[in-house]
């Protein structure tokens, strides 16, 4: 993208080479070749499956603290940890209301998101959390931290809240990955199906307007205010926030130790995508998708799967959908030939997903490692094992070890 449509303080940075962000926008500049996921991968079953916690519902998000503590997110508002291998069954206090309605029988699309440790966590105690607020006419995402003193949140402040409110129980986002920099990325969905309307229009077409956090990226700091090297600081009827533009749900959300950020996001019907983020870049919805619209099964917006200016996807699974979910960059030692994969789960195929992306953003491996149940989120536990958690009324948490471990 020519840098007349960036920010000018992020574009000298990054002719210059010295933004931060310059290596994510190098390495993800070309225009990936998608691969098309259709048909029935092949399956691994280098793995084992070990219960590390049952019993919790719709859980959602995993985290780390220093200490071995894991927290879990329930979608119905609660924050648990589980400590020495063992679900504490008293919810931690201090977590704030969250709006929360059924949808589609017990499944939940509003509620509590993600819970995401400061990089800093061992000195500033700091706990950041997404979630649903609002009411069923005039509901957003909103981004808060709190400090944890290992019992209870407290000093909770609301950093960020999408620019729009909207009716009904659709689409939230609410996945955080942390940058090298200390900046954090939140994916935000695009606010739900027609005939959901925001502001007079549909729901949808905010994703492709800058003045709108709806179906974006945003990238902030810390402190939940727009970094100065954003790619749109400056620009008139642009969000300061706004990294990425064109998305439409974006479940999976991970950065690559090489510096690639990748994200994961739900088609319509088909056209599940794995995409390379790079600031300032158009992603395409509701202009361009590989899937059909619910509204009578018509295709979405132009018809077209590609078009100048958007970015294609890397991974497009097409017809058929995986439900993708949380997104991970496995870095441990438990699974050395694993090492730089990228894992997505499926609540739809109740799978994961291993996908190699080579250094020229080509897929070169797609396969499924089936669990069996829905999956949620998929992540990297300090001990180097994949921990996984599944999306059902009486969820679980468990672990992956290698399949030699059984001998």
């Amino acid at each position: 993208m020519h840098p007349v449509f960036l920010g000018a303080a992020f574009a000298a940075a990054l002719l210059a080479g010295t933004s931060p962000l310059a290596q994510a926008q190098g390495q993800a500049a070309a225009q990936p070749t998608t691969f098309q996921a259709a048909g029935d991968p092949l399956l691994n079953f280098d793995y084992r499956q070990v219960a590390v916690a049952e019993g919790l519902e719709h859980p959602w998000s995993i985290a780390w603290l220093p200490d071995g503590t894991a927290l879990v997110t329930e979608r119905p508002g609660r924050l648990r940890a589980i400590r020495n291998g063992r679900l504490d069954p008293t919810p931690i206090a201090g977590t704030p209301p969250v709006l929360v309605a059924a949808e589609r029988g017990l499944i939940f699309q509003s509620g509590l998101f993600e819970v995401s440790p400061h990089p800093n966590f061992a000195q500033n105690r700091l706990l950041y959390i997404t979630y649903a607020h609002g009411t069923q006419a005039d509901n957003r995402l909103r981004l808060a931290r709190a400090t944890f003193d290992g019992q209870r949140l407290s000093n909770l402040q609301v950093l960020f809240e999408v620019s729009q409110g909207k009716p009904e129980f659709q689409h939230y986002g609410g996945r955080i990955a942390w940058m090298p920099d200390g900046t954090l990325l939140l994916g935000i969905g695009d606010a739900g199906n027609p005939p959901v309307m925001v502001e007079g229009r549909l729901a949808r077409l905010n994703a492709q307007d800058l003045n709108s956090h709806i179906g974006k990226i945003v990238r902030l700091r810390d402190d939940g205010t727009a970094p100065p090297d954003n790619p749109h600081v400056g620009r008139q009827g642009a969000r300061p926030e706004v990294f990425s533009i064109g998305h439409r749900h974006i479940q999976g959300l991970a950065v690559h130790p090489d510096g690639r950020i990748f994200a994961t996001e739900h088609g319509p019907l088909g056209g599940d995508e794995l995409n390379l983020i790079r600031p300032a870049a158009n992603y395409g919805w509701p202009v361009v998708t590989w899937g059909r619209d619910y509204a009578g099964a018509a295709q979405v917006g132009t018809g077209q799967r590609s078009a100048p200016g958007m970015v294609d996807p890397v991974l497009v699974w097409q017809p058929s959908v995986i439900g993708a979910s949380g997104l991970m960059i496995y870095t441990g030692d438990k699974f050395p030939n694993w090492r730089g994969n990228i894992f997505a789960g499926g609540l739809a195929t109740q799978d994961i997903r291993r996908i190699v992306v080579n250094s020229d953003n080509v897929v070169t491996t797609h396969e499924s490692m089936r669990i069996g149940q829905r999956v949620r989120d998929v992540r990297q536990g300090p001990d180097g094992f994949v921990y996984v958690l599944t999306d059902e009324i009486h969820g679980r948490v468990f672990r992956l070890e290698p399949a030699a471990a059984t001998n």
